[in-house]
């Protein structure tokens, strides 16, 4: 990125780019990570399994872009979650839990009609770093 003011982030623990877009951007102190999916970082292919499998890849993904920003759940403010059916809410929301231990960031849940290589559950974060 041109603007010395953005720092791109990228760590090999979570999947690479498939697209014109980072892992994450930190800009003026704040990590805004791009939408995760269930694909492991090896493979680049999506997790086998239902939601939960698809969740709990996609929660370890954002774990390692946070990390690698130097923020953690902790320092999360915000998150997006994108599910294909709402009816997963329960689920993904169990798994989402866990990670978070005590972290209570604000959060939006929304069904969307679609989403990349047909996963089940996209989240993305935005956090404080440093």
């Amino acid at each position: 990125m041109a603007d010395a003011r953005l720092r791109t982030v990228h760590t090999e623990r979570a999947p690479a780019a498939i697209g014109p877009y980072v892992q994450g951007v930190v800009a003026n102190g704040v990590l805004y990570t791009a939408g995760q999916i269930a694909l492991d970082p090896t493979t680049m292919q999506v997790v086998d399994g239902d939601v939960v499998a698809q969740a709990e890849r996609v929660m370890t993904n954002l774990t390692a872009v946070l990390e690698e920003a130097g923020a953690s759940w902790a320092t999360v403010v915000k998150t997006t979650i994108f599910l294909a059916d709402m009816a997963d809410f329960q689920r993904v929301n169990e798994v989402y839990a866990r990670h978070l231990g005590d972290a209570r960031p604000a959060r939006s849940t929304v069904a969307v009609s679609g989403l990349p290589r047909g996963v089940r559950v996209e989240i993305e974060a935005v956090a404080l770093v440093g």
